[in-house]
Formats: C-alpha cells, sequence, structure tokens
C-alpha cells in the first residue's frame, strides 16, 4: 500500500546542520525598561516627545518586545497613547 520513506530520505529539511552558521551571531543585550530605571510612576498623555519614541512613522505604537518596555508599562503606555489620539495631541496615523 504505502511505503514509509525514513526522514533522511526527504532531503535537508529535516537536518539541522545549518546550526553551525547561527552560533557565531553571539548574544542579544536583554532590553531594560526605561520607565523601570527612570522610577516613573505615571505616564502622562501630554508628554508628546515621550510618546513619540514609542510610535512608528505610520503612526503605529511599537511592540514591547521591540521597545523593551516591561508589561505594566506598556499597558501605562498604550493607554497614554490612545488617550492623546483621541484628545487630538497624537494623530491615528501619519499621512502619506
Amino acid at each position: 500500500m504505502f511505503e514509509r520513506r525514513e526522514r533522511a530520505e526527504r532531503g535537508e529539511r529535516g537536518d539541522r546542520e545549518d546550526r553551525g552558521e547561527r552560533e557565531g551571531r553571539g548574544f542579544y543585550r536583554r532590553k531594560i525598561c526605561r520607565f523601570c530605571t527612570e522610577k516613573v510612576l505615571l505616564i502622562d498623555y501630554k508628554d508628546m516627545q515621550m510618546l513619540r519614541g514609542f510610535i512608528t512613522d505610520r503612526g503605529k505604537i511599537i511592540p514591547r518586545r521591540i521597545s523593551g518596555t516591561c508589561a505594566k508599562h506598556q499597558r501605562e503606555l498604550t493607554t497614554a497613547i490612545k488617550r492623546a489620539r483621541n484628545i487630538a495631541f497624537l494623530p491615528f496615523t501619519e499621512r502619506g
């Protein structure tokens, strides 16, 4: 009926020979939350300079895995950005 093929016959998809190339990259430095180090108690929605640092040029909120903020401050940052958008301090999207 059906012939079973061994994993080695399928090709190099199952092989992990490319690991040697990835090992030479080194390690990445873990990002530290900027708000925790500065001991910020409240993220203010009126601070446009600070909020613009966490928004892309398209107007999207930068995720915490990229920005390095902790979960608690990322939630506060998101609500501050959304409040600033509703009051028209920040644009929802950039024109372009």
